[in-house]
């Protein structure tokens, strides 16, 4: 490990050893880079360097490095410190052991081959809740790769690991008062997720039956992880599934579901009083084990179906005058809150607990965007902002087509840096205090190996990081982007291994309807990033254009971009298709209904110039559960010569191509002459990101271009458009 157990001189030291000699270093005629993660909230840098080596500067031994917990220093905060390093030596001061713990951190990313450069910092973070998610049901990880993640935690600031132990891969932590919980549903037949969560032998195995696959955590593993965590200044908070996810309960105690039997549920029976003697005596143990001032109680996703039919589930509703499911699942809820509260504990829960009415006291975790977030901000209640679309580490960090499969989605650490938890004028002062913080989830159903976890997770973890650490006005990419590029390394010696940034090339595209052109600008994660590109789709060299500003695009352009080092071209090119084609801004009517959460844009989006990428969270691609029957009005009579529309498809989150897509023509927006049928030519069993073009060409004089799309899921799902390209 990187870090050993014990904070403090002697976890310093023994940090230095392992760390690499990343930062650059100048003379005094040069700017000191200083590549923190978090950035800190006040930062003057002088000339100069101190001295140091690791028994100097940690063992206790110098006179002119001094740590100081000041008890009056209330102006720092709980977790701030106050740092200054000059050419004479070291002063560290906190109100708190941790705020000097934190300010260690610090120090031990400032060290260079030269010593400590010269500075002055002080610090504390703009949010006390900063956290990372970790899935151990569908995935399990053992003990040591806790560990792991918790070291990492603590180098960039992190104080919060919320631990989803409990879920429909498998039961995670021992209990023992219900033995069979970790005996017969800790253990599943299959370790690949799609094998097992679609195949016909989806079954949970005992523990002692061979090949069977799965794992826990016991009691004394769990005491262990809870004080290496302490010994860090991290809060582990435990989440147990309630009412909904709990499958694997059932394998177990078949008699909590409302059929009685196993595999026919994944919802408590809320109305079989031996459901909240379970859940009691299951938070009771977890109360014993986790010191926590909050336990998590799930509260998603709950199907509701068996409820409406089931006796007992309708007699409760009956005797507690509840009009709906959502009020039978918030009244479960409410017992849980209750039940936390006479422990002396608080509860949060994800953002479904909102439906039904919300208790009294609860902590809402808004992952379903950030609506729910501030909803439960202005009733009132604490909120941590963990929206599915920027922190969602199961998504897709780099192009799908080139990355291990995931669940979908697309969340690169550009994305994930952008995200600010309280925009500007969303909300009042007092109900911006609600906000606690901020948290990145880790789901873990396509990833099964410790590897592949560190993959998943860093360096995105970094941006979030300074989200929650960093002043809003403090932050930007620009900045951002050479800090992260340089702890790369700094990672990877910490024994994990982390995505090693992109070369793929970002496209952002401004449209000017005055000028009638398209601004194109480039980015990319790696730093610094030689990019050429062309404008005709042939492949850049090193000596096509150097990007220095933005490419204006006045008609149609294929570019194709990519980052050179030493004149060798890096990677695979990035290719991007913009037009400024004469449907922009035109008048479209839908004859079908967009589905409400991915209208994009709204009306316009199919017809803004700007393309959908390679998620549809981006909001330029629109979302339809049925078929898509839309009309443009061009404005008068014109000549057609092609109608374009592009369709994604991606299996893992339901999203399919259309089975075909037709074009019919008008002049007068009542007769429409068929033009022509395309088929999709991508298999609906395609787990891979796949787009398709649907183009037809031909003369035709028209006003009204008509564009329809058959959703041919045969089991639902969605479809995906953008953009709808006339010339």
């Amino acid at each position: 490990m990187l870090i050993p157990k014990q904070a403090g001189k002697a976890f310093i030291g023994t940090c230095l050893i392992a760390l690499p000699w990343t930062w650059i270093s100048c003379d005094q005629a040069h700017e000191t880079q200083i590549n923190l993660i978090p950035e800190p909230a006040e930062m003057v840098v002088q000339s100069g360097y101190f001295p140091i080596d690791s028994t100097g500067l940690f063992g206790g031994g110098n006179g002119s490095v001094k740590y100081t917990v000041d008890s009056s220093a209330s102006d720092l905060g709980l977790e701030g410190y106050r740092l200054e390093v000059n050419k004479s030596g070291v002063s560290l001061v906190a109100q708190t052991e941790t705020g000097l713990f934190y300010g260690k951190q610090t120090l031990m990313q400032l060290i260079t081959p030269q010593g400590l450069p010269c500075v002055k910092i002080e610090d504390s973070p703009r949010f006390p809740y900063r956290g990372l998610h970790l899935d151990v049901s569908r995935h399990f990880f053992d003990k040591e790769e806790v560990f792991k993640l918790l070291d990492a935690m603590a180098f960039y600031k992190f104080n919060t690991l919320h631990f989803h132990l409990t879920d429909g891969g498998g039961w995670r932590i021992q209990i023992d008062k219900y033995p069979k919980l970790t005996t017969d549903a800790a253990f599943r037949t299959q370790s690949d997720w799609r094998d097992w969560w679609d195949g016909q032998d989806r079954k949970y195995l005992k523990e002692e039956t061979e090949g069977a696959y799965g794992g826990y955590y016991t009691k004394e593993d769990i005491r262990e992880m809870v004080s290496y965590a302490a010994q860090k200044h991290i809060n582990i908070i435990p989440e147990v599934e309630f009412p909904g996810h709990s499958d694997e309960v059932f394998a177990a105690y078949p008699e909590l579901c409302c059929q009685g039997k196993t595999y026919t549920s994944s919802d408590f029976c809320i109305g079989n009083p031996k459901t909240f003697q379970f859940m009691e005596d299951v938070l009771t143990e977890i109360i014993d084990l986790f010191p926590s001032e909050y336990i998590h109680i799930g509260g998603d996703e709950a199907g509701k179906g068996n409820w409406k039919k089931c006796p007992k589930c309708q007699a409760l509703m009956k005797k507690e005058n509840l009009k709906d499911v959502d009020e039978l699942q918030s009244y479960m809820i409410r017992q849980a809150e209750k039940f936390l509260l006479s422990k002396g504990r608080k509860m949060i829960g994800w953002d479904e607990i909102l439906e039904g009415g919300l208790a009294p006291e609860a902590i809402v975790m808004s992952w379903r965007g950030e609506g729910a977030g501030f909803k439960s901000a202005r009733m009132g209640h604490d909120v941590i902002m963990t929206p599915g679309e920027y922190m969602y580490f199961d998504f897709y960090q780099a192009d799908p087509r080139k990355q291990p499969y995931a669940i979908g989605g697309y969340t690169p650490v550009k994305k994930v840096y952008s995200y600010n938890p309280i925009p500007k004028d969303s909300l009042t002062a007092e109900e911006s205090r609600h906000f606690l913080g901020v948290q990145a989830n880790t789901w873990t159903e396509y990833i099964p190996t410790p590897e592949h976890l560190e993959y998943m997770m860093f360096p995105r973890a970094l941006a979030v990081a300074e989200i929650g650490w960093t002043p809003q006005e403090k932050r930007d990419w620009k900045g951002f982007k050479p800090r992260l590029n340089a702890h790369i390394p700094i990672l990877e010696r910490m024994g994990l291994h982390p995505f090693t940034l992109s070369y793929e090339i970002d496209f952002h595209s401004e449209v000017d309807t005055i000028t009638k052109q398209i601004k194109v600008s480039l980015d990319a994660e790696r730093h610094p990033a030689e990019i050429r590109y062309t404008t005709d789709g042939t492949t850049p060299t090193a000596s096509s254009p150097l990007y220095t500003g933005e490419i204006v695009v006045k008609d149609s352009a294929n570019i194709s971009a990519a980052i050179f080092e030493g004149g060798k071209l890096m990677g695979q090119p990035s290719e991007k298709r913009v037009d400024y084609h004469r449907g922009i801004g035109k008048s479209i009517q839908y004859n079908s209904r967009l589905y409400p959460g991915y209208m994009a844009g709204g009306n316009q989006a199919l017809l803004d110039g700007v393309r959908g990428g390679l998620t549809y969270l981006d909001k330029c691609w629109q979302g339809y559960l049925n078929d898509l029957d839309c009309v443009v009005d061009m404005g008068e009579v014109t000549d057609i010569h092609s109608v374009t529309s592009n369709w994604m498809q991606l299996k893992g989150p339901w999203v399919y191509q259309p089975s075909n897509v037709e074009l019919l023509l008008s002049e007068d927006g009542e007769e429409f002459q068929p033009c022509g049928v395309i088929p999709t030519t991508v298999s609906l069993d395609n787990p891979e990101l796949t787009f398709q073009d649907y183009a037809f060409k031909g003369d035709w004089k028209a006003r009204y271009v008509r564009l329809k799309a058959k959703n041919g899921v045969p089991n639902g799902g969605f479809i995906f458009v953008d953009e709808i390209v006339i010339w």
